[in-house]
């Protein structure tokens, strides 16, 4: 069990939250019967499969939703980690497991949901299980080379078979529909039965089965999030609908001196560009990366204005026109490039002997305002900085 929402609820409160979702969970399934050996075992025995097709329910749901929240940008599917597989280690832990599961009646967790209502049989299974994982922590070297063979990294089966997720998804959502079908075909056969479903149970599997082909055909052929934003951009550039406010380089640098916690200085270019020189308190978010969910904060908030800029004119005015459509802010551009920023404030040349007042009144203004940029920024070294929110690496499952 890992964390629910990094950096949200803290590790020691997830802990707490999963103690209670623990206890429901074991509730349901004691209440769905997974408490009886004869029930769990039935899947070998082919007079029940409830057992296959609770875990294909369950897989197919979260399937589903991850990729329809995927869709629409509530969660990015790619910072989901994937256990590695061990081909080989799977293997023969699968049949152990397998085996394990029919001399006893139960699995690891079926086990504890029993003893947590005073089955006996059940005690023995988590004492057998406890002897189980001591053994294979103490002949683990022994072991070490069957465990780690066959490593296919975290590979998902969809990028092992080379289809786009929505297409196995279509595959694997079939796949179950037949193997309900299926089993409930054995199962009436084995317990001489007419029929295993009422005609209410018939009607709610097929809604539930229209209903999960219209979240993947969703998925497959409606525009999402990052869809519908892309089309908007291109619709307001085929148009020349686009107005952008600017604001120009002697003003953003005042408003840094005097005012920089009303802004939040954004800066599009590439990570490797912005290391090298960056304006004083900007924080970077490249381009490729703003529909990322850790900064859909900056671009919906109302209390600051966003100031993006780039090198390139045309960056800058499609990273504003992106975070238009992202969020609600108040945005605007810096009306030079980031080089024509620091030739104008860190690399000014003094004016000739014979200049005009202006020229020098403009001039001190430039160099007095950089010194207090660079002090402003020593000053608060961190302020500026984006908070990096790594992907949590959480391991575990059942």
């Amino acid at each position: 069990m890992g964390p629910l929402a990094p950096y949200v609820i803290s590790e020691e409160f997830s802990l707490v939250i999963a103690f209670f979702l623990g206890i429901g969970f074991g509730f349901v399934l004691e209440q769905a019967g997974f408490s009886s050996t004869r029930k769990l075992v039935g899947l070998f025995y082919g007079y029940d499969f409830t057992v296959l097709r609770v875990f294909f329910t369950a897989g197919i749901t979260a399937m589903a939703g991850v990729l329809l929240m995927d869709h629409y940008g509530l969660l990015n599917k790619e910072v989901i980690y994937v256990n590695p597989a061990f081909i080989n280690s799977a293997l023969v832990g699968g049949a152990i497991m397998g085996a394990g599961f029919i001399i006893g009646g139960f699995c690891p967790g079926t086990s504890i949901c029993a003893l947590a209502i005073g089955k006996l049989d059940a005690l023995a299974f988590v004492v057998g299980s406890i002897i189980g994982v001591w053994g294979f922590i103490e002949f683990f070297p022994a072991l070490e080379n069957l465990y780690l063979a066959g490593n296919l990294g975290q590979i998902r089966l969809s990028e092992y078979l080379e289809m786009a997720d929505i297409t196995f998804a279509f595959l694997l959502a079939a796949i179950a529909v037949f193997s309900f079908i299926v089993t409930w075909i054995i199962e009436n056969r084995v317990n001489k039965r007419a029929s295993l479903l009422g005609i209410q149970l018939r009607k709610r599997y097929i809604a539930a089965v229209i209903l999960l082909f219209a979240v993947l055909t969703t998925v497959a052929f409606i525009p999402g999030r990052n869809d519908i934003i892309k089309m908007r951009i291109a619709e307001a550039r085929r148009q020349q609908t686009c107005v952008f406010k600017e604001i120009p380089a002697d003003k953003l640098a005042n408003e840094i001196v005097n005012n920089y916690y009303k802004f939040n200085i954004i800066d599009v270019r590439p990570e490797q560009e912005f290391e090298k020189y960056h304006l004083p308190m900007a924080i970077n978010i490249p381009f490729g990366k703003m529909m990322e969910l850790q900064y859909q904060s900056v671009f919906r908030q109302r209390l600051k204005t966003n100031v993006f800029y780039a090198d390139s004119d045309t960056l800058v005015r499609m990273a504003c026109l992106k975070a238009k459509y992202i969020g609600r802010s108040d945005n605007y551009i810096l009306k030079e490039s980031v080089g024509e920023f620091r030739e104008m404030f860190f690399e000014a040349e003094p004016p000739p002997p014979n200049a005009l007042k202006s020229q020098i009144d403009l001039y001190n203004f430039r160099t007095v305002t950089a010194q207090k940029m660079e002090y402003l920024v020593n000053s608060l070294k961190n302020i500026g900085a984006p908070v990096k929110m790594e992907p949590v690496t959480v391991k575990g499952g059942c």
